[in-house]
């Protein structure tokens, strides 16, 4: 079996399991973008790709604050100065996310969706806390396979599951990879990016729907082939001037 017909498997099984999960995510984002907040999205590692699939692209919308610590984030050097070996030691340091966090006013009428495949690292673990505790409500995107095929090594004992209001599972095997290859015992292809961009699109959707039927229409970012150039132009300044309106609104001020 090939990569694309497990993935396509992989698909099906969040869309079988998880409707309540997208529906009530969607709901808490569209409340908080509704009343004039933003959705925080945050992620380490891999994790980035969701935050950077809902806000901005085209096809997205402003309302989502994408929250990334570059230091958590750039190993595509692999080895060297800015390696792996420093950016996945940088996500499990406890007290970075309280540092991250010190930079944006917390207000309970805003909301967060964090991303983390194994729901283990210290960073979203405490990055979901801080905003929890701050009275926000938080979605968790994570692997309950991942997250439970091991008992958690964060100080408080818990998951990044544990501190959430809802969690959309991604239903990605442990280890992640989906397909057997002869000749190799470790499986090869991971799926948790597209699971999660999936995810991703899915509550950025139904959140439009609900934007809509709630009285706003969000502009989106439109290619200029789809609109035309002048229109897309349009379409970009909206939404650059409406994340930044709200983007100020979120940072803290001295």
């Amino acid at each position: 079996m090939k990569w694309i017909s497990r993935a396509m498997e992989l698909l099906g099984e969040i869309e079988r399991t998880q409707e309540d999960a997208l529906a009530e995510a969607a709901r808490i984002a569209s409340e908080a973008i509704l009343g004039g907040g933003v959705v925080h999205t945050f992620g380490t590692g891999h994790s980035r790709i969701g935050v950077e699939e809902m806000f901005p692209r085209y096809g997205s919308y402003p309302g989502f604050h994408p929250i990334v610590d570059l230091s958590t984030t750039f190993y595509t050097q692999v080895a060297g100065s800015n390696g792996m070996r420093q950016a996945m030691f940088i996500e499990r340091v406890e007290g970075l996310a309280e540092a991250i966090l010190a930079n944006f006013e917390l207000r309970p009428s805003d909301a967060a969706i964090v991303f983390s495949v194994s729901g283990l690292n210290a960073v979203p673990i405490e990055m979901a806390m801080g905003l929890r505790k701050a009275g926000l409500s938080v979605v968790a995107v994570t692997s309950m396979n991942e997250t439970m095929a091991v008992e958690p090594g964060h100080p408080s004992g818990t998951r990044l599951a544990d501190h959430a209001d809802v969690v959309v599972d991604l239903r990605t095997p442990v280890g992640d990879a989906l397909c057997q290859v002869e000749g190799l015992a470790e499986p090869v292809g991971p799926g948790s990016t597209l699971a999660a961009v999936s995810v991703v699109n899915e509550i950025k959707v139904r959140t439009a729907e609900l934007l809509v039927a709630g009285g706003w229409t969000p502009p989106v970012i439109s290619s200029a082939k789809l609109v035309g150039g002048p229109r897309s132009e349009e379409l970009f300044e909206a939404a650059y001037l409406e994340h930044a309106r709200r983007a100020a609104a979120v940072l803290r001020k001295p």
